[in-house]
């Protein structure tokens, strides 16, 4: 039954109680569950698949009783997500509708990351010169002490919404520090080290001028760098992220889009599954979705961009 696609499987299993039972292999649904899951290009806090699937053996059939590999497949793979998505009664139209009668602001999401600026190709360059994909609708307004600046999008040639890009320094001192081969120095944040038991644990805390952009926005756009050649600090990361959405500078329930970015499509990337669990996105307490992107194409940004205008609108709804 391997040779049968995991779709094919659950259609043959809908025929009958005798294939219902013999397509529940939880063995060849690991299989296929790990076989796939490097080529999904998308997951969110709903479908991540549990750390321990990975860190155990595939021989260690002993533990397949731990797990409904079958469901897990079904609940993870996007293909299946947008299949539910689509099935589901259509009163966000509606919705949207009567939203679209009242004047309201558009959202708007600041995104930050190593992503803006490791990479060869700049995502934020492309996203200014591409209208087939991306219209821009508004120029960029005030720069906040040189560090970032805000553009108004318009999505399908509909919602408008607004980026707040926020670079860790300046444009000069990014140019110097690329030229030089060295990491600049992050101005954003500052570092606040407490202690945790016996270990020392580092915390980060926003500069005044990002903390108020952090108690307006709707959301957050994480820029990571994807590629799987470079050396990442993920903990680190996982720091800054935390000081961004900090619940005590606004909404709790903000969504949070990461988009897992390479330069372009012949790079080698990290799975975006495997990113989320880098991240440790999984400790985080609002929506959030890992969306694999491609700078030089823009591959994968407009879905990114679609589930972040859909949670914003569910959040501001309530």
């Amino acid at each position: 039954m391997s040779f049968l696609s995991p779709q094919d499987l659950c259609h043959l299993g809908s025929t009958s109680c005798y294939w219902r039972a013999a397509v529940q292999d939880p063995l060849l649904w690991r299989y296929f569950l790990l076989r796939d899951l490097p080529f999904w290009t998308s997951v969110d806090w709903k479908s991540l698949p549990d750390v321990e699937i990975f860190n155990k053996a595939f021989s260690e059939v002993s533990d397949n009783a731990l797990y409904d590999y079958m469901a897990v497949y079904k609940k993870s793979c996007p293909q299946s997500r947008r299949s539910l998505k689509s099935s589901r009664p259509r009163y966000g139209a509606v919705t949207s509708f009567l939203q679209s009668l009242v004047t309201q602001a558009e959202p708007r999401f600041a995104m930050f990351g190593p992503g803006l600026e490791e990479l060869d190709n700049s995502l934020v360059q492309k996203m200014m010169t591409c209208p087939e994909i991306l219209l821009v609708a508004g120029l960029p307004q005030r720069q906040i002490h040189g560090i970032g600046s805000g553009v108004s999008f318009q999505f399908n040639n509909n919602q408008k919404f607004n980026i707040l890009t926020l670079y860790s320094t300046t444009s000069v001192e990014r140019r110097r520090a690329r030229a030089e081969q060295a990491v600049a120095v992050n101005k954003m944040f500052y570092q606040e080290n407490s202690v945790v038991g016996n270990q020392q644990a580092v915390h980060y805390s926003v500069i005044a001028q990002v903390k108020k952009v952090c108690e307006v926005v709707d959301g957050f756009i994480y820029v990571a760098n994807a590629e799987a050649h470079k050396k990442h600090d993920r903990q680190e990361e996982l720091a800054r992220i935390l000081a961004m959405i900090d619940p005590t500078l606004g909404p709790p329930n903000r969504p949070l889009l990461v988009l897992s970015c390479v330069s372009h499509v012949s790079v080698k990337r990290i799975p975006c599954v495997y990113m989320a669990h880098q991240l440790q996105l999984n400790l985080l307490r609002q929506p959030w979705m890992v969306q694999d992107t491609v700078a030089a194409t823009l591959a994968g940004l407009l879905s990114g961009i679609e589930w972040l205008l859909e949670e914003a609108n569910c959040k501001n709804a309530q």
